[in-house]
């Protein structure tokens, strides 16, 4: 019978930072739902002056209710135009708001969501988000349509998008609503839903904005943005280091989302047999997988250096069915992922895993539901335990951190900390920088080493042999005896690495979430800082949600 591949084998960075987008994706969910429950949409105000400054309304109607999002344009001068989270000016800021808004909505809206962090929205937004263009994309692609002529499409094939988001925060971040507010509501009650809908409407603003400002520029003779050209743009988004704890702080969720993943991937992988469409469709998102390889670029040496394993290994994978025989052959989809786990880069073999599940639909589509997690339930501590146990869970399920030598040099170099200025995750030099002291819970690895150590002494000087007497005397360590109580339950929950190491790349942990976005496109402009794209090549909300 096949397994799940292991823990151990899954939840190392090195592998999470090569996962890619697959069907089970935040995105490709949403879409899901969005058709199969006949969702519908409207573009309910479009108030655009000739400069490109004004708001727009757009609406979703799910089956129980209406999400709008409110839309705010700018004629931004190209000097105040930023991608760093500190920037005060934007091109476009965004707020999803609950329901149908008001005109009193939308004055209230105008006077705070332009000012992002500076302003304050009110629980009736699900989400604040802002967006600049990718300016000489842009002003190519009206200058083209406003003379009746199309984009080129090599260009808009190289960088994929017209404008990228900086942030899309939702909650309860700013005044919006907090997340416990909407978990039960079917349609957002899966991970991220709110925020993937957010920009999902902004795509389809773009190429409203775009096109309005080729008819101001060229009158009757522009023309709309041809519909294969404008499928293959998505919203690019600037991703930096504070997304990187929430795979740590949130460690339930990480493991239903990874559980998720291997769980479809056994599934197919236990398939004696593969038919014929079933075949048709895996040849196709190969194709479609080869594509992306071949048009993704990135100037980051670490990520050129991935993208020439993964345009290898998608060959060698080309080669390895071209004719058929082992697709054919019995367990065909197990026969290949054993294959490529020998002989692939950990970037072509988590490319293999995303093809593999793509013609699956049928197989797999009803595990995106299983990807939520009350984590309050998670949260509480056994108190009763006796310290014996928690010893024998820390020995089972952390062997690979106490294997760890944290004096060794570089062993604790890193820090994660908090910045006043922004309140936003930061990673500091523990021997060269100041702030140790305001250390952040996140080093996993070092801090079961100390609990062990200090229950360990705890139990030598003959003291109580309960969880609650050990931390009625050390309560410094009860961050780190939840997370050791919820290992036998959540065996995908812990990132298996030394997360203050020195050659810890943190980008590992951004492409890792993500992919479960269903980002594509990962640009690298350091170890801490990514260009992604989302919804590239898929439909727009006025399409699919007219039956198309």
């Amino acid at each position: 019978m096949i397994g799940l591949r292991p823990p151990e084998q899954v939840m190392r960075l090195a592998r999470m930072g090569s996962f890619h987008s697959t069907r089970l994706s935040f995105i490709p969910a949403l879409l899901r739902r969005a058709r199969r429950e006949g969702w519908r949409y409207e573009r309910r105000r479009f108030v655009i002056d000739d400069a490109g400054v004004g708001e727009a309304v757009y609406t979703v109607h799910t089956p129980e209710r209406a999400y709008s999002l409110v839309c705010f344009a700018y004629d931004l001068p190209d000097d105040r135009r930023s991608d760093r989270v500190i920037a005060t000016a934007w091109d476009a800021t965004f707020a999803l708001f609950d329901g149908l808004p008001e005109a009193g909505d939308l004055v209230r809206l105008a006077a705070n969501v332009p000012r992002q962090e500076a302003g304050r929205v009110s629980d009736r937004e699900l989400t604040l988000s802002r967006a600049n263009r990718s300016v000489r994309l842009f002003e190519h692609v009206v200058s083209r349509l406003a003379a009746g002529r199309q984009p080129d499409a090599r260009q808009l094939a190289s960088v994929g998008y017209l404008m990228r988001t900086t942030a899309v925060y939702g909650s309860g971040k700013f005044g919006a609503a907090d997340r416990a507010a909407i978990t039960g509501r079917a349609e957002l009650r899966g991970p991220f839903q709110a925020e993937m809908l957010t920009v999902w409407l902004i795509r389809g603003f773009v190429i409203d904005l775009v096109e309005h400002l080729a008819v101001v520029r060229g009158g009757t003779a522009a023309v709309t943005l041809d519909p294969d050209l404008r499928r293959g743009l998505g919203i690019g988004n600037s991703t930096g280091l504070g997304m990187a704890p929430f795979l740590i702080n949130h460690p339930t969720l990480m493991n239903n989302w990874m559980l998720v993943r291997e769980t479809a991937l056994q599934r197919v992988r236990a398939l004696a047999h593969a038919s014929s469409n079933t075949i048709a469709a895996f040849r196709a998102a190969l194709d479609q997988a080869v594509r992306n390889a071949t048009l993704w670029a990135s100037q980051h040496p670490l990520q050129r250096r991935k993208l020439d394993d993964l345009r290898a290994d998608l060959a060698a994978v080309c080669r390895r069915v071209a004719d058929g025989r082992v697709l054919r052959g019995t367990a065909p989809w197990d026969a290949l992922y054993r294959w490529g786990e020998k002989t692939l880069s950990l970037e072509g073999q988590e490319a293999l895993v995303a093809v593999l599940l793509e013609p699956h639909g049928a197989l797999v589509d009803g595990l995106s539901d299983c990807m939520d997690a009350n984590e309050a339930d998670a949260f509480v501590i056994d108190g009763a335990m006796p310290l014996s146990h928690l010893e024998a869970l820390m020995d089972d399920a952390y062997g690979w951190a106490l294997a760890t030598d944290f004096d060794a040099p570089g062993a604790d170099a890193r820090f994660w900390y908090v910045s006043e200025e922004k309140l936003e995750p930061r990673l500091g030099q523990r021997h060269t920088e100041p702030g140790a002291a305001r250390e952040q819970p996140l080093a996993t690895a070092r801090d079961v080493v100390e609990l062990r150590a200090a229950v360990r002494s705890y139990r030598a000087d003959g003291k109580a042999n309960r969880v609650a007497d050990f931390l009625q005397e050390h309560s410094e360590h009860r961050h780190m005896v939840r997370r050791v109580q919820q290992a036998p339950q959540y065996p995908y929950a812990e990132i298996r690495d030394n997360l203050i190491a020195a050659e810890m790349q943190p980008i590992d942990m951004l492409r890792c979430k993500l992919s479960f976005f269903g980002a594509s496109r990962f640009d690298p402009r350091s170890d801490r800082w990514v260009r992604i794209c989302m919804y590239q090549d898929a439909p727009y909300a006025h399409e699919l949600l007219a039956g198309a």
